[in-house]
């Protein structure tokens, strides 16, 4: 009797977590700082909820700013310009030895209205006579644009904007002053150039000069309703005696034009506008972050370290095959630029591709070892491959892929689970000898192989190979990591865990489905789910935006769409209309939740791949499953350049059970009826 009666508690024990959770499974309220435009853009008018401090990040061919910025508790505003130059580097080579240097509001040149000065810099103090700038709203859309009034006794409408050059190692800050008064206003910038210059003996190849100047300086008479424009720019160069051009008109109409190049192909059409936005915002983010170096284009995380460079995560796994559903042609050059430079690490006796090619690929990093990243390269190649739909390029892609899948089918223990030496975290938390995160990515890269080299009309004995041990693979990770964890029918992430991890999530994004109910479970309760996101590991404030992005595209794969729903648009609101604004983040506290952004290029594969469900098959073949979630009555992804096609793809209700798939390109049009929960193999 008393054995019956323990099994009964023990039961009751495992149970409990679960059932507590689900019942303390609110999301926190939000409230929003910003407001989406009729534009697109976000603005955040200022009234009041001071002080606040926030900080964005904007990237050019061949350079990058971060700008901090905010407002006091006394209104008065303060505006740090962080410059990088990704191109321009010091000796030794590194992953962080490009340069940039930091320019505050009191170093720019000082603005007079009628005799009187400006103070853009109210925290260094305003003397009698001085005029006060006040900032009455700040606005982002690939530009950073600040709006203010000066003080009494000559009201004037300053626009304020900062943004990159497209194609110069430059950044330009603009100032329209507008005469709002009814008399005539006298205006006025000093000139004014200040020079920095490199150790000619740490320099790689020759000093670099960095520059902050004055454009268009003087003194002018504004008419009442006209304006008048100053700009100052921040530049690199090494032949410092040339003579510097600077037309801030055209820099930000090219600014403009390449923000809207970005937008324009793969739009995401649905009835929720913060979704459309932050979609929007996140192709910005993912796609601007492309420099142009010696080795060709290259895809940069950016946050003030991470620039001409590449890492197996970041751009081989994330962003690149984004890049196949995005339709910009520099995107997709990087991503072969990508997979190029770590194929020049494939060697005959199967030692590690480093994770990470730096300095304009002349200097590689393998600090972590072996990270998992040959899963990663594989997982990320064929899938580009695939997606990108173009033979010839998936013809140079194929020996990478099969080596690194090699690779790892060596590192197979007597467990049938591959080995690595950390995960993409690199020992921030125990990973074991063999992590899940790594075996999901094999899992996935072996059946996108078997897709892509039917393609390429290699051996089918090769193709159903890749098949079977992925076949075995799949019950490999079952047996080795499935386990119930704190009372949730989940998965261990090494051997000897018994805490729950965010990376749980992988199994689902790779379309492992057998723990999906206890995984969702976990993912969305307290033990995981934080205000942010995801905790790295139960109990810890740490989180990485990266397991957030993959859960939520697990999760509607999985079929829960609306409880994916649910956490997307929370999440999506917080990032962009809340206090930090407007990408998905890196980390947190490493990094400060920077906008590193290839986790921008995940934020939008939750729609491509998650809910629009599409799974690359083919040349110019995709199953698709799609979740239309309750409410919606449509959505569509419209332009789409992928699988050798520019097509719009639409998702539209026929009742209860019943869901219509429409395929546009041109003139012609493809229809399927497909089950609500089905998938379609689509043929273009």
């Amino acid at each position: 009797m008393k054995a019956n009666v323990c099994k009964v508690f023990l039961g009751l024990v495992f149970l409990l977590p679960c059932r507590l959770y689900a019942q303390q499974s609110a999301l926190p309220k939000q409230t929003d700082r910003w407001a989406i435009q009729p534009d697109g853009s976000i603005k955040w008018t200022i009234n009041g909820r001071l002080p606040h401090t926030d900080h964005i990040e904007m990237s050019g061919e061949k350079v990058s700013v971060w700008v901090q910025y905010g407002l006091d508790s006394a209104g008065r505003s303060s505006v740090l310009r962080t410059v990088v130059f990704p191109t321009f580097r010091m000796l030794p080579d590194g992953t962080r030895t490009h340069i940039d240097y930091s320019f505050q509001d009191s170093g720019l040149p000082r603005f007079y209205i009628n005799n009187r000065q400006l103070k853009t810099d109210l925290a260094n103090g305003k003397k009698s006579g001085d005029l006060s700038y006040n900032i009455k709203s700040i606005s982002h859309k690939g530009i950073m644009r600040i709006e203010a009034t000066t003080s009494n006794p000559a009201p004037v409408k300053i626009e304020r904007s900062i943004f990159p050059s497209v194609d110069k190692p430059m950044v330009i800050e603009k100032f329209v002053f507008t005469n709002i008064t009814d008399k005539p206003v006298t205006i006025s910038m000093e000139y004014l150039r200040h020079e920095v210059r490199t150790d000619s003996l740490k320099s790689k190849v020759r000093p670099h000069s960095i520059i902050m100047g004055s454009a268009n300086s003087g003194s002018r008479i504004v008419q009442a309703g006209e304006h008048t424009t100053f700009a100052v720019y921040y530049l690199a160069t090494d032949f410092p005696g040339q003579p510097i051009m600077v037309n801030a008109d055209a820099e930000e109409k090219a600014r403009e034009n390449r923000v809207n190049t970005i937008l324009s192909p793969l739009q995401l059409k649905t009835p929720d506008t913060l979704l459309n936005t932050a979609f929007a915002f996140a192709k910005i983010r993912g796609t601007e972050s492309i420099y142009k170096t010696k080795a060709g284009y290259l895809h940069g995380p950016g946050g003030l370290a991470y620039y001409a460079a590449i890492w197996a995560n970041d751009q081989a796994e994330y962003i690149s095959p984004f890049f196949a559903f995005s339709g910009d042609s520099i995107g997709n050059l990087s991503a072969m630029t990508c997979y190029r430079l770590f194929a020049r690490y494939m060697n005959p006796e199967y030692k590690p591709i480093p994770s990470s090619i730096v300095a304009e690929g002349d200097a590689v990093w393998k600090g972590a070892g072996d990270r998992g990243d040959q899963a990663m390269i594989a997982y990320g190649a064929s899938r580009y491959a695939l997606t990108y739909g173009h033979p010839d390029s998936a013809k140079v892609l194929w020996p990478l892929i099969t080596w690194c899948l090699e690779y790892s089918h060596r590192k197979l223990n007597d467990r049938g689970v591959v080995t690595s030496d950390h995960d993409e975290l690199e020992g921030r938390f125990p990973s074991g000898k063999a992590n899940l995160s790594t075996n999901s990515l094999y899992y996935d890269a072996l059946i996108s192989a078997a897709y892509l080299g039917k393609q390429l009309h290699q051996p089918k004995a090769q193709t159903d190979e890749y098949l079977k041990q992925a076949a075995t693979l799949k019950s490999n990770i079952e047996k080795y990591f499935g386990t119930t964890i704190e009372g949730f029918k989940t998965y261990k992430y090494y051997e000897t865990n018994d805490v729950l991890r965010a990376w749980i999530c992988l199994p689902l994004t790779m379309g492992i489905l057998d723990r999906s109910e206890g995984t969702i479970q976990a993912l969305f309760s307290p033990r995981l789910w934080t205000a942010d996101g995801l905790a790295t590991e139960a109990g810890k404030e740490t989180f990485w935006d990266r397991s957030t992005l993959y859960a939520l595209r697990g999760v509607l794969q999985a079929g829960k769409t609306e409880k994916a729903m649910e956490y997307l648009r929370y999440y999506s609101r917080r990032r962009l209309l809340g206090e930090h604004v407007p990408y998905p983040v890196e980390a947190y506290p490493e990094g400060n939740q920077r906008h590193l952004s290839a986790e921008s290029g995940l934020y939008c594969r939750i729609f491509t791949e998650g809910l629009f469900g599409m799974r690359p098959t083919g040349f110019n073949s995709f199953d698709c499953t799609p979740r239309l979630p309750n409410g919606w009555n449509e959505m569509a992804l419209n332009n789409i350049h992928s699988f050798g096609h520019v097509f719009n793809l639409k998702i539209s209700r026929v009742n209860k059970e019943k869901l219509n798939i429409t395929i546009t390109e041109g003139s012609k049009t493809i229809k399927y009826k497909v089950n609500d929960g089905g998938t379609q193999a689509v043929s273009l």
